[in-house]
């Protein structure tokens, strides 16, 4: 087990989901942004990082057929999972580092919030950029919410990238056009600020 993996596990083994700072009980402004992208209810849709997220939940209840979880905790997948119910069975659950996935042409949305800014190292966010740019359709959608120029330097005892919608931009522009950007003021389970920026690119 590498550290990444052994950090997480952790993490998720001292904490309910509801007890990191991420945490939404109805991730509304996500929601929002895929309802507005217009989709086929049997479209591909993947969350990235979206163990301990109740979006995957909230699109099968609104009746999306092909939704899939990646995220590099076991527990925390295991957890979703068993808050869907008998509905959990028809998603697929993937335990993977985001940067050891492999999938091509696969999806029409890639929907990631609070995994990107994890990556601080260039060559990781190199390596995503290529990930993410293979796996999406032409012609579908990527949404990336991270912690903006003016959100936390740490998250989960780890260092934290930080962006704005321009920087944002300029990671992804080589295969995507940005279509949409919001802020988002995030309250923790422990009220406390954190500060998203959510861009949504269009592949091409």
């Amino acid at each position: 087990m590498d550290n990444k993996k052994e950090h997480w596990e952790e993490v998720y083994g001292k904490k309910e989901d509801n007890q990191v700072s991420w945490y939404q009980d109805v991730p509304e402004t996500s929601l929002r942004l895929i309802r507005d992208l217009r989709l086929a209810l049997d479209d591909a849709v993947i969350d990235l990082g979206g163990g301990n997220s109740n979006l995957t939940h909230e699109l099968y209840k609104e009746g999306y057929q092909n939704l899939s979880v990646l995220d590099i905790s076991g527990l925390s997948l295991a957890r979703t999972r068993k808050k869907m119910g008998a509905g959990g069975s028809s998603v697929h659950w993937i335990e993977s580092d985001v940067l050891d996935f492999n999938a091509y042409n696969q999806y029409a949305v890639i929907h990631d919030r609070a995994t990107f800014h994890f990556l601080t190292r260039e060559d990781e966010i190199n390596k995503y950029v290529d990930i993410v740019t293979k796996a999406v359709k032409t012609g579908g959608f990527l949404i990336v919410s991270t912690f903006s120029l003016s959100g936390p330097e740490k998250c989960s005892g780890l260092n934290v990238s930080q962006y704005s919608p321009e920087t944002l931009n300029s990671v992804f522009n080589g295969h995507f056009k940005l279509i949409r950007t919001l802020s988002e003021v995030h309250t923790s389970p422990y009220n406390t600020s954190q500060d998203f920026v959510c861009c949504v690119f269009a592949r091409f």
